[in-house]
């Protein structure tokens, strides 16, 4: 667990694109749904089109000068969508865990001049907010592969190797090059898929040594992420403690980052 994800996250901090890992933030992790019901989507909804966060929106689309802040006129298209993570449970071979578990809802967000990004909306202690911006599709892109591939399948992503996949009926088939790389192109069962993800993390889940070291994500330890304040520039997106993106205590790479470093070939 010591590479650096190709794969980057955009969390917006007084008009700032930084990567912050979930999992050191300071705050008692907030619990998401288990399921998405029409009442989160609406919520989630709610969140990415408020004021504040088309305003910040506007702020992270100029925020490499590919286009003006007053002209960026940022809007939200279809519907937030459910974004599942390879599940602690599942890692810990407890019986009856799920694969993956929900970690958010994902919006789609478009510029005037095309640019695309994901709004990460979550549960937190103040209710529904935008967590986090991503550039980029992925969310939505692997989704709809996923329903191709296996329909009614659950996608979802395995953040320490930034893979996605899509399990259904005890296969877990891959829908990118990184999870071909790990289960190969015709996928795997669901129970040597278990197999391979204990033996590679079953001693970096919360709460173990690993963990406490402050060694999320393959980094040395450090303090606890602080969630910025609001600045002249406008309210901030702050990061949800421990659990958003940082589900296995060994999530996203502490690093500055601007955008998705490229976008990968996915698998057909």
């Amino acid at each position: 667990m010591t590479s650096t994800p190709k794969h980057l996250c955009a969390v917006l901090l007084v008009a700032s694109a930084v990567l912050v890992p979930a999992a050191q933030a300071s705050a008692a992790p907030v619990p998401q749904p288990q399921s998405v019901t029409a009442e989160t989507k609406a919520a989630a909804a709610r969140a990415a089109a408020a004021p504040e966060t088309l305003t910040t929106l506007s702020r992270f689309f100029a925020r490499e000068g590919k286009v003006a802040v007053d002209a960026a006129r940022p809007r939200v298209e279809g519907e937030a969508i459910p974004v599942s993570y390879l599940s602690p449970d599942f890692v810990a071979g407890k019986a009856g865990a799920p694969v993956a578990r929900l970690e958010f809802l994902a919006s789609r967000a478009v510029s005037s001049d095309g640019q695309q990004a994901a709004l990460w909306t979550a549960r937190t202690e103040a209710g529904w907010q935008v967590v986090n911006i991503a550039t980029g599709d992925d969310e939505f892109r692997y989704a709809q592969l996923g329903a191709v591939k296996l329909p009614g399948g659950t996608v979802f992503r395995e953040p320490q190797i930034d893979a996605w996949y899509v399990a259904e009926g005890g296969r877990v088939l891959p829908l990118d090059e990184d999870a071909e790389r790990a289960v190969g192109a015709q996928g795997t069962s669901l129970a040597a898929y278990r197999a391979r993800v204990t033996r590679a993390y079953g001693d970096k889940l919360p709460g173990s040594a690993y963990a406490k070291a402050g060694k999320a994500g393959g980094y040395g330890a450090g303090p606890a992420a602080q969630p910025a304040p609001a600045g002249p520039a406008g309210p901030a997106a702050a990061p949800v403690a421990g659990g958003v993106a940082g589900a296995l205590a060994l999530g996203a790479a502490g690093l500055i980052a601007a955008r998705r470093s490229r976008r990968r070939r996915t698998t057909a």
